[in-house]
């Protein structure tokens, strides 16, 4: 099948690749010239662990394409995915205008029937305005041409999100149109084989399910952490009270992991955004609004402990950090808990040393050269100089670490692991002040 992809960013650009990996004829559209010419060239804009192959062998066979042209993309493909950026605004809502813009597009260059497939996050009622903003341009035109709106809301995790794709948990579909209907069904039907994952449901069902998952998801990881707060406090565990819970098959241990917050492009914004939805039809998401409450209060608890154990004498001190990125698997320090701790170390008059295996260059890019940051070649690399290693993401490499090394080389023996990587009784009979998340330590 011909596919357009308009957007090439991170959805954009797995969605495209997958699809003509299994044999589709695919074009993504793009605004940015210099995206374009980097991707015609098989290199990739983003850390994604085995997308770079897919684009490159699909890209060589000629079925995954790159183009600036709106009106060739609109040409070229039955489905038209819209898969642009939606950023909040200042209110918490989510900026609807490059979506608007796409529509806009497709409905100045259609001549035949298309599907328009919404795969971009986005509030509730979202179908009924690219349907608007489509009809209207054509209406401008003196044209009627028919057209199918349908929403097909991504659930790509970051890391591992080719095989999110390849290997889907659900397809959700949202559609009021019978032949759109059975068009997605087809086009997905390389990806639903060995069993019928695909769900069909009405467009504003699936615009709320995107937002519902994500906020669930992010529900447990807050409630989680409060969990983990307050352990601290009783002197409990939180990781054997996670294991404890987790046993009950009502509950499962997916998400339950405390820490020091989340972040990312997505569970920050699409709360926000949700609880914006619910006041614009005045209702009051308390939940919703407490979830990132305690997120934000979290980002700053590893601060907290830093600032307990050195007191007044912070400043002038180098920390060690592991860890920049969000989550492990990614480059992404959008919204990521580190950005919480550089500002609040450079603030108290610190030096930081940092590493992290894929993130590097996004750190770069965010914060320039500046003399109280230090990009290290390596893990071990930060420990020089530093007064306490920090640990912010929980990247496998720094799982197992060699503590006898880290203990010779920290000016202190002192750990503030916001991942709960390691067994509070060994480091401390290894000489370390261990520092974690809700593990009975009140320091």
């Amino acid at each position: 099948m011909k596919i357009t992809l308009f957007g090439s960013g991170y959805v954009g650009l797995v969605t495209g690749a997958c699809f003509a990996e299994v044999g589709n004829d695919v074009l993504c559209v793009d605004v940015d010239p210099r995206k374009v010419a980097l991707l015609q060239r098989g290199e990739i804009p983003i850390h994604e662990p085995g997308l770079d192959e897919v684009v490159q062998r699909n890209g060589a066979s000629g079925r995954l394409r790159f183009t600036t042209d709106v009106a060739e993309g609109v040409a070229h493909g039955l489905f038209q995915f819209i898969a642009v950026g939606t950023p909040p605004d200042e209110d918490g809502s989510a900026d609807l205008q490059h979506v608007r813009a796409v529509a806009r597009s497709i409905g100045q260059h259609l001549d035949d029937y298309r599907v328009v497939v919404n795969k971009s996050t986005v509030p509730v009622g979202t179908a009924d305005v690219v349907r608007a903003t489509i009809a209207a341009a054509l209406a401008e035109r003196g044209l009627s041409v028919p057209f199918s709106v349908v929403s097909n809301p991504e659930f790509l995790k970051e890391g591992v999100a080719v095989q999110d794709f390849m290997r889907p948990d659900r397809i959700i579909v949202g559609s009021d149109d019978h032949r759109a209907t059975l068009l997605l069904r087809n086009l997905y039907a390389p990806f639903n084989r060995n069993r019928d994952r695909l769900i069909e449901m009405d467009v504003r069902s699936a615009e709320l399910t995107k937002y519902a998952a994500n906020a669930m998801l992010a529900t447990k990881i807050s409630f989680m952490n409060e969990m983990a707060n307050l352990a601290e406090r009783l002197g409990a565990d939180i990781e054997k009270v996670r294991v404890g819970i987790g046993a009950d098959p009502r509950i499962g241990y997916h998400f339950i992991y405390p820490g020091a917050g989340f972040g990312g492009s997505c569970f920050p914004k699409d709360v926000k955004a949700l609880e914006y939805t619910a006041r614009s039809v005045n209702y009051e998401a308390v939940l919703l609004r407490a979830v990132e409450a305690v997120n934000q209060r979290q980002k700053t608890v590893l601060f907290a402990k830093i600032r307990r154990h050195f007191g007044n004498g912070l400043r002038g001190r180098t920390f060690a950090l592991w860890g920049l990125a969000f989550k492990p698997g990614t480059d992404d320090m959008r919204e990521a808990p580190s950005r919480n701790l550089l500002k609040s170390l450079w603030d108290a008059g610190c030096v930081v040393r940092a590493y992290d295996p894929a993130a590097m260059n996004e750190a770069r890019h965010l914060y320039g050269e500046r003399p109280d940051f230090q990009l290290c070649g390596s893990s071990m690399d930060t420990l020089t100089g530093a007064d306490a290693l920090v640990i912010m993401t929980e990247w496998s490499l720094f799982r197992s670490p060699d503590f006898d090394a880290i203990r010779q080389q920290l000016r202190q023996p002192v750990i503030f692991d916001g991942r709960n990587l390691y067994d509070p009784d060994y480091l401390r009979e290894q000489g370390f002040t261990y520092y974690a998340i809700g593990r009975g330590e009140k320091a």
